[in-house]
């Protein structure tokens, strides 16, 4: 499987760091991007220093002490002129994770002035999955309709709002559930948590 992979600037690091943890651990190919604000919240909320994607791929396979059988390919947030801002070029799905409120308008709006709002662009408009992970609460009325036309034009909406059935002990328990709720989303059979059985 290809992906592109955004990191917004919205509060919730352990989702993406635990999904790119896991992401990791399965063959595939994934371009990444993190905005400016992603990689501040990031360095804030895991108590380090990350300046780039790169940055916080190092630290996830550092932290948990993966050995990563994905490839990944670090691309430039200001770059809209990259390879994965063109239809041109081919993924299966995108994943913005954690998504801020300020992209979910620009994505909802149809602009396109970073290089993960380009991409996100791409993905509906070649019709290609596109799941958002909104960090955000409460919602205002103009969340709620960005949101709704962002699901509306063909994107996935997954908030970051993690279940407690499988018993959480830790806050990592906590990202791995949203990972795998992703991993259900783009079909890749996951153990991040057990599957309800009634």
């Amino acid at each position: 499987m290809k992906l592109v992979v955004g990191l917004a600037g919205a509060s919730g690091s352990i989702y993406a760091a635990r999904f790119l943890r896991a992401l990791s651990e399965v063959e595939g190919e994934t371009y990444i991007t993190a905005s400016p604000a992603a990689l501040r919240i990031f360095s804030e909320e895991y108590e380090t220093k990350v300046e780039s994607a790169e940055d916080i791929l190092s630290f996830v396979e550092t932290k948990w002490e993966t050995k990563p059988k994905h490839k990944f390919h670090v691309r430039n947030f200001f770059d809209i002129g990259s390879d994965i801002a063109s239809g041109s070029n081919r993924w299966d799905a995108m994943v913005v994770v954690p998504c801020s409120m300020k992209t979910v308008a620009s994505m909802s709006q149809g602009l396109t002035e970073n290089l993960i709002e380009r991409a996100a662009d791409v993905s509906l408009k070649e019709r290609r999955r596109l799941i958002v992970v909104p960090r955000e609460t409460p919602y205002n009325r103009i969340h709620l309709k960005n949101l709704l036309a962002l699901d509306e034009a063909g994107a996935i909406i997954l908030p970051a709002s993690p279940g407690f059935y499988q018993m959480p002990k830790t806050l990592d328990d906590l990202g791995d559930f949203i990972a795998g709720r992703i991993f259900n989303l783009l079909g890749i059979d996951q153990t991040l948590y057990p599957k309800w059985v009634g």
